[in-house]
C-alpha cells in the first residue's frame, strides 16, 4: 500500500506545530532558564539523565548548557558508571544512586522519560525531592505520569508518538539553553590560528 507522503507529512508536521509552541512551553522555558541562571550564579550544576533516546537528549543538554550556556551540566551515562551502579544497586535505582554520590546542595536535576514511568527515572525524582533538589522533567503520554507528578518544572507533550515527543523535548531543552544565552546564533567553536 502506497501512502500519500505529502498528506502524511502535512498532518505529521501539524502535530509539531500544535504540540510544541504552547503557552505551557513558554512558561516552562522561562522557569527553567531562570533556575539555570540561579544554578550558574551559585556555581552549582544541572544533572541530566534518561534512558535510550532520552539519555541522548540529556547528554546533548548537559554539553550545551556547559559549553554554550556556561551552566555546568553533567550526565551519568558513562558505560562504566551505569553498569557498575546498575549491577550493584539494580537498574531501577542506578540514577538515584548516581545522584546520591554526585549531588550537592543547590544543584538541580533534569530527568527525561517519554512515558514518565521508567523506574530508574522515577526513583531518581523521588531521591531528588527527598534531598530538596529541584526536578525539571520532560515527559509525555499521560498527564498524571509519576515523573511529572514529582517535578517542579513539568515539560509535557500530550502524545504517544515517540519520535515527535523526543524531538519536541529536544526543541524545548535547546530553546532553554538559548534563552539563558539570550540569542540563537553564536560562535560554537573557538577560532584557532592555523
Amino acid at each position: 500500500m502506497q501512502i500519500n507522503t505529502k498528506s502524511f507529512l502535512d498532518e505529521y508536521f501539524e502535530e509539531y506545530k500544535k504540540l510544541t509552541f504552547t503557552q505551557d512551553a513558554y512558561e516552562n522555558i522561562d522557569k527553567f532558564a531562570s533556575l539555570a541562571s540561579r544554578v550558574k550564579a551559585t556555581n552549582n550544576k544541572l544533572m541530566f539523565a534518561g534512558n535510550g533516546a532520552s539519555a541522548s537528549i540529556a547528554a546533548h543538554g548537559a554539553v550545551d548548557f556547559t559549553k554554550q550556556g556556561k551552566v555546568r551540566g553533567v550526565t551519568f551515562h558513562d558505560a562504566n558508571l551505569m553498569t557498575c551502579f546498575a549491577n550493584d544497586f539494580g537498574y531501577d535505582h542506578w540514577i538515584a544512586k548516581a545522584l546520591e554520590h554526585y549531588a550537592d546542595d543547590g544543584d538541580a536535576v533534569v530527568l527525561i522519560s517519554v512515558s514518565g514511568k521508567s523506574p530508574s527515572v522515577v526513583n531518581a525524582a523521588k531521591y531528588a525531592k527527598a534531598r530538596g533538589l529541584p526536578v525539571i522533567s520532560f515527559s509525555a503520554q499521560t498527564i498524571d505520569n509519576p515523573l511529572r507528578q514529582l517535578s517542579d518544572i513539568k515539560f509535557f507533550v500530550p502524545s504517544m508518538a515517540y519520535n515527535i515527543v523526543e524531538n519536541i523535548h529536544s526543541i524545548w531543552l535547546t530553546a532553554t539553553i538559548d534563552a539563558v544565552i539570550g540569542k540563537a546564533e553564536y560562535t560554537t567553536r573557538a577560532l584557532v590560528d592555523a
